[in-house]
């Protein structure tokens, strides 16, 4: 609260259901967030494929690093690690599914069976996640740029003949 310059009761104005409140409401704003990124990260390609979809994902967290530092990461991962709270640890998972339902979407539109595009987009999240952590303990990006190098072309594998949209 000091940070933020506001009084002390604040936080109990505004939260009533305390810090678990305050945390679990930005948990929840994570998850819209991250779905949102998806949107621009689709947005953003010319010609969408499942490898430049995840590389632009990627390229959002890369450039946020190169351009302010190694400081942030993602607040669900911290929520589901740091939290003893089991209502936490929901609302972490449906921030989780939030943020997956739009890549499983675009998945899908760009032909890759549905089922397929489910596990994928946890593997593309799971990947993102890992190289996130790896780059703030390295101070480095080239984690972000490994998961898009190596998981380019199993992406685009994916893609059925004939189906591509």
């Amino acid at each position: 609260m000091a940070h933020a310059e506001a009084p002390r009761g604040s936080l109990q104005h505004y939260f009533p259901g305390g810090k678990e409140q305050l945390f679990g409401e930005a948990i929840d704003w994570a998850g819209r967030y991250a779905a949102r990124r998806v949107a621009r990260a689709l947005g953003s390609l010319a010609e969408p494929s499942p490898s430049a979809f995840f590389a632009a994902i990627v390229e959002q967290w890369r450039a946020e690093f190169l351009d302010i530092g190694f400081e942030g990461g993602c607040p669900l991962v911290a929520a589901v690690t740091d939290s003893p709270a089991d209502l936490l640890r929901e609302r972490a998972n449906d921030a989780f599914l939030l943020w997956r339902k739009p890549i499983v979407t675009a998945l899908e539109q760009m032909g890759v069976p549905a089922a397929r595009a489910v596990s994928l987009a946890v593997v593309m999240i799971s990947a993102l996640e890992g190289a996130v952590v790896l780059a703030r303990a390295q101070r480095d990006v080239s984690a972000l740029d490994t998961v898009v190098t190596e998981l380019g072309p199993l992406l685009d594998t994916a893609v059925e003949k004939g189906r591509r949209r």
